[in-house]
């Protein structure tokens, strides 16, 4: 008997390693295909997103959407078309999510199934301008609203010249810019003018399309951006980040404490030092809080509450709350200060957890 166990085992020693490999590396492949038929939540496969809207946030959509793709191997295309663009393509159902730095209203949402918004990051609208050989110029909310509303028509009117006594203003005629699509942006200045011109509140208010009586318009922020450049004497309200990629200078803006200030990641943040609201639908713009810069926004996205609509599968619909964890995390967040945005603060992403924790496919919620 021992002598066959002997022979038995130099048999099994002598034998070729490479059998047992194979044998063992058949093993983990079985258990691996037992646990995808299983239906395991976190094995899926690659998904292709869609989405359309905003164009303020496309830089930095540009970036993390690259990230996230290279993290999850999930693809999102998305489209610049404005915000109004966006959420009628949401409306239509033809996109997973809508970009809107406009918060849906009360009735816009009685309209259409129930949306929860998501916000991604915080920004500024700046006054961009072409003027020769001004470097700095300040100015007030209620200088703004004079000019878009086309009662300021010269670069040396006097109430311009008073905010900037040291400055050699043209005698020239203001060429103002603004946007010919519907447009988050266009919402953001006109919710700033509103509140600080009782004059632009009666005459124009506030909206993504705004009948502005004189000058020139442009579609996006990009083209918004491309006119100022081009025509001397031009002043346009467009996001800072296409200000700082064409290069061109924008105005210090007044804010309630009377601070002339420029937007960065620490005057943006300081408008949200205020309560958000537990549907994150806010307007943080002339904020009262010290070093706050006055058109400050934050930008959303907009999905569905129930996600099982237009034939979407439930992995496309957990790939879009992927996405968007993605987006509030540290690692997506600190993106914003490197392309000209500001990052949320911590109770806009516990809120947005807790809001996406409500998501359902089939009624039943997609995060466990």
């Amino acid at each position: 008997m021992t002598q066959i166990n002997t022979r038995f085992k130099n048999f099994f020693c002598k034998t070729n390693s490479g059998v047992i490999l194979s044998i063992f590396l058949l093993m983990i492949m079985l258990l691996l295909a037992l646990v995808s038929c299983n239906g395991n939540s976190n094995v899926r496969k690659a998904q292709e997103l869609s989405g359309a809207g905003a164009t303020f946030p496309l830089p930095f959509y540009n970036v993390v959407f690259e990230q996230f793709g290279e993290v999850n191997g999930d693809q999102v295309a998305y489209g610049g078309i404005g915000s109004g663009g966006g959420v009628r393509n949401l409306r239509d159902k033809i996109v997973d999510f809508a970009g809107s730095d406009a918060f849906l209203t009360d009735k816009e949402m009685a309209d259409m199934p129930a949306v929860i918004h998501i916000p991604t990051c915080m920004g500024a609208v700046v006054l961009a301008y072409n003027l020769d050989g001004v470097s700095e110029l300040k100015l007030s909310g209620q200088v703004i609203a004079s000019i878009f509303a086309g009662e300021i028509k010269m670069w040396n009117d006097e109430r311009i010249v008073a905010l900037n006594p040291n400055v050699q203003l043209p005698a020239e005629a203001i060429i103002p810019v603004f946007r010919s699509d519907g447009s988050g942006t266009t919402f953001v200045f006109t919710d700033y003018l509103t509140k600080v011109s009782s004059m632009w509140a009666s005459k124009y208010g506030a909206g993504k399309s705004v009948n502005f009586p004189s000058g020139q318009a442009a579609k996006g922020n990009p083209g918004v951006a491309g006119v100022i450049k081009q025509t001397k004497n031009s002043i346009g309200y467009v996001g800072s980040e296409y200000a700082f990629a064409q290069k061109i200078p924008f105005a210090l803006i007044e804010n309630q404490q009377g601070e002339f200030v420029l937007p960065s990641a620490t005057t943006i943040s300081a408008a949200a030092s205020g309560e958000i609201p537990g549907d994150t639908r806010c307007s943080i713009t002339n904020s009262n809080a010290p070093g706050a810069y006055p058109i400050s926004t934050f930008t959303w996205m907009i999905i569905y509450k129930e996600q099982n609509y237009s034939d979407r599968s439930k992995e496309q619909a957990q790939a879009t709350l992927d996405l968007i964890q993605y987006i509030l995390s540290d690692e997506a967040q600190k993106i914003t200060s490197e392309v000209h945005y500001a990052p949320l603060p911590t109770k806009a992403k516990e809120l947005s957890i807790k809001n996406l924790n409500s998501v359902t496919y089939n009624g039943v919620t997609i995060l466990q």
